[in-house]
């Protein structure tokens, strides 16, 4: 018994030896750091995946042959330009053939190129330089109508029985009040203002045209038109273009006759009493855009596109669709639930439509987490605050913004646009109503109330520098007038000055070539009415914190609010109006932003 008892005691001493020793081996253990996780593993992009586009608006850009027109020459001649300002691809907006009623968007000839802007030669030789210089060209494509002039439209209206049925073409009603006029098929309304509806006396019927009446729709339930347009867009890729932006999507397919008694259907009235029936706002476009058949049009470009690729190698041709809708019909152009696949992706316009100068931080926010909710997975997001269609991004918001803005747009996943001037904070220009040339405003408006339409104001020529017309034009006069304010505003100066929007767009641009940005996750919050962060942060790389306030007023943010953000951090780029500069270490519990203000933070890895 003895010994037994003896031996139950070694046995409960080496137990109790045991335990004490695990926990003394645990608590040694559990002192030390972690191991340290390897970086990683990072999958290859491909190029438009996470590139800096760039719009041009040719027509403004610079003219090289003295006759107040921007042009294909003066394009090349500027081509360092965006070598120099970290810009990856171009996409310019139409450059065919053109009788320039809507200035390129009403395309007469979809295989050559508009005289005024150059010829063949100097296209490619524009092409071949790019892509020397790395960069990636797109073009406009615009499928949705031809201009009036094309011989396209010519042997449709002449009853050609191969281009009979181009475009579309219907019956009208006889008017019960003029035996002699005849009335549209329905009531939809141009875009433009006006009958969607033009009457051809050749041919004794009534053709459609969504934009103006000058560019006829294309019918797109004619497989012969969609057989051109992949002749068209075949021509321009042998070329060696790298892609297209694919314009007015949503207006491709109007509605089937066949589903409405033979009759093209009235668009439902919108009520709204403060338009008239030739007024866009008097209806609801049901039958006149966003139908789900245009998907499928989309949908066979891509695999197209994809076909192309795949048969002749080499770097990825794009598609990239333009359109305004809502949230939901915008991210069928992705692709659907059936697995077909559509554009690259379709560019974001929310910036554009959903924020202003009155937006506060959570609406930011919520403009942003929006696209990347309902984005589909493994897709590419886009980002851009302007366009030729609409007001500049300096006008709509506000100057002391521009900085912020443009980090915004570089720092978000995806691929970021500009738009051709906001890389140096051009604001929109004045032009009288004598000297404006858009087909929208002069439809729709008056010599009191154009300005509510025109597009002209973001179209002004570019500001290359302090000389006559801002370097753009020798000429004596310029087809737009240069903005009144391009002595001070220019990109020759910016590159001079210490601080400037296009010295802080050079840094944005750098900065988007780390792995943080191009691969990594992302935080978004607003800490206030007027202040949000953007934190992008990627295992054992730089975090990189963006803190921007949108408000008029200063407002002091507290950083332990931030993931992921430790300090001290340091200033990487900042608003050219901010008390900061490049180097500054930040170890304060919280910072204050002046209105406006943007500030960009490197810090340790998480």
């Amino acid at each position: 018994m003895k010994t037994l008892h003896v031996g139950a005691i070694t046995v409960g001493t080496v137990v109790v030896l045991g335990t004490i020793g695990g926990l003394i081996a645990w608590g040694v253990i559990a002192s030390r750091d972690p191991p340290a996780l390897p970086p990683p593993e990072l999958i290859e992009l491909d190029w438009w995946q996470h590139t800096a586009l760039y719009q041009i608006y040719p027509r403004s850009f610079m003219d090289s042959d003295e006759d107040g027109i921007g042009d294909l020459a003066g394009i090349m001649s500027r081509l360092e330009h965006f070598k120099d300002a970290g810009v990856d691809a171009i996409w310019m907006s139409p450059i065919f053939t053109s009788p320039m009623i809507d200035f390129g968007y009403d395309i007469s000839d979809f295989f050559d190129i508009h005289e005024e802007y150059g010829n063949m030669t100097q296209f490619e030789d524009l092409l071949e330089r790019a892509h020397e210089l790395g960069i990636k060209v797109l073009l406009d494509f615009v499928p949705n109508h031809a201009s009036t002039e094309s011989e396209y439209f010519i042997k449709s209206e002449d009853g050609d029985p191969e281009f009979k049925d181009f475009f579309v073409w219907a019956d009208g009603y006889e008017d019960p009040e003029n035996d002699t006029n005849m009335l549209p098929p329905s009531n939809w309304v141009s875009q433009f203002g006006g009958s969607a509806w033009e009457w051809s006396d050749k041919r004794k019927q009534f053709y459609l045209h969504q934009f103006a009446k000058e560019q006829a729709d294309f019918n797109f339930r004619n497989q012969a038109v969609k057989d051109e347009m992949f002749k068209i867009m075949e021509f321009w890729l042998d070329k060696g273009v790298d892609g297209f932006r694919v314009d007015a999507l949503p207006y491709l397919i109007e509605a089937d006759p066949a589903d409405h008694d033979g009759k093209y259907p009235d668009d439902p009235l919108s009520g709204l009493a403060q338009f008239e029936s030739h007024q866009l706002g008097y209806t609801i476009p049901l039958y006149t855009k966003d139908l789900i058949e245009l998907y499928d049009v989309v949908y066979g470009w891509r695999a197209f596109i994809d076909k192309y690729n795949e048969d002749h190698g080499g770097d990825t041709r794009v598609i990239f669709s333009e359109g305004y809708a809502n949230i939901t019909m915008t991210m069928l152009y992705y692709g659907n639930e059936d697995g077909e696949i559509g554009a690259h992706f379709p560019f974001n316009f929310d910036f554009i439509t959903d924020i202003s100068a009155k937006s506060n931080a959570r609406d930011f926010v919520y403009t942003i987490l929006k696209w990347l909710t309902y984005m589909p997975y493994g897709a590419v997001a886009n980002w851009q605050f302007g366009n030729h269609d609409n007001n500049r991004m300096p006008t709509r918001f506000r100057h002391d913004m521009v900085d912020g803005l443009n980090s915004v747009n570089m720092m978000l996943p995806g691929t970021s646009v500009t738009y051709q001037g906001e890389e140096i904070g051009m604001r929109d220009g004045y032009v009288s109503w004598e000297d404006t040339v858009d087909v929208e405003a002069c439809n729709r408006g008056d010599n009191e109330t154009y300005h509510l339409y025109s597009r002209d104001p973001a179209r002004t020529p570019y500001h290359w520098d302090d000389s006559k017309n801002a370097g753009f034009s020798t000429h004596t006069t310029t087809w737009l007038p240069v903005a009144d304010d391009y002595e001070e505003l220019n990109l020759a100066k910016q590159k001079e000055d210490d601080r400037s929007h296009f010295k802080v767009y050079q840094k944005l641009t750098a900065l988007r070539k780390e792995k943080t940005l191009s691969h990594g996750e992302y935080s978004i919050r607003a800490l206030s009415d007027c202040t949000f962060y953007l934190v992008r942060y990627l295992r054992t790389y730089d975090t990189l914190v963006l803190l921007f306030n949108v408000g008029e007023e200063p407002d002091t943010v507290v950083l332990n609010r931030i993931p992921n953000l430790t300090t001290p951090a340091t200033v990487y780029v900042s608003s050219i109006h901010s008390s900061r500069n490049a180097g500054d270490v930040i170890t304060a519990d919280t910072l204050t932003l002046v209105a406006g203000e943007a500030v960009i933070l490197r810090a340790p890895p998480v």
